[in-house]
């Protein structure tokens, strides 16, 4: 029998791009079989920043009824999937601080031996979408995580040429997601949870 998995995709979004593939991943692990939570992590920006750029302060209002992200929503996943836009090359302030909430939970070893996985978009096609996947991936290594990156595992993944997680770029907020980043974040939302039913089934059949 195929192991039930459970997947958490966490994010943050600013403009709804990295949204959109948190969207994309959570509903094609749900088409593989898994139970899926979406979370988006908290703003920090103060609300007169957000409001003074039209697009932030739209998505803002258009995400206000996805939950927020908590540490328990971790702790419940066999497998999570986590998004930022890049920021210098780095991943957000607001995921960054929802990961620095996990330490006492990784303290306990709550976080390990679950399989992670990460996705970005930039402004540009080379604004730092591999540095901040492989900053994402940092994280996931101290948790004890079985990190899982899509790799060259699929023909979509040699049309959109990131081994390291789904990327997008939006050409400076112009342009949306489209199929190619759509397609590569399928494939990778269907490996994570491949290899998280696989991860379950050893777990389980060794109590």
């Amino acid at each position: 029998m195929t192991a039930a998995v459970k997947v958490t995709v966490i994010y943050y979004s600013a403009t709804g791009h990295v949204a959109d593939i948190a969207h994309e991943m959570a509903e094609t692990a749900e088409k593989a079989g898994a139970e899926v939570r979406l979370r988006r992590v908290r703003e920090l920006a103060p609300q007169a920043v957000v409001e003074s750029h039209p697009a932030w302060a739209a998505h803002a209002a258009a995400s206000a009824e996805v939950p927020v992200a908590e540490a328990e929503d971790v702790l419940w996943a066999d497998a999570v999937l986590m998004g930022s836009p890049t920021r210098f090359g780095n991943i957000s302030a607001q995921l960054k601080q929802f990961i620095d909430t996990l330490g006492g939970a990784w303290r306990k070893g709550e976080l390990a031996d679950k399989v992670y996985s990460g996705f970005t978009s930039t402004g540009s096609p080379h604004g730092g979408n591999e540095s901040t996947l492989l900053a994402l991936m940092h994280s996931f290594h101290h948790f004890g995580g079985i990190v899982v990156a899509p790799g060259f595992t699929h023909p979509d993944k040699f049309v959109d040429g990131n081994p390291y997680g789904t990327a997008h770029h939006d050409a400076g907020g112009t342009a949306p997601v489209g199929e190619i980043t759509r397609n590569a974040a399928r494939v990778q939302a269907e490996r994570v949870v491949r290899l998280a039913q696989a991860v379950v089934a050893v777990s389980d059949g060794s109590r």
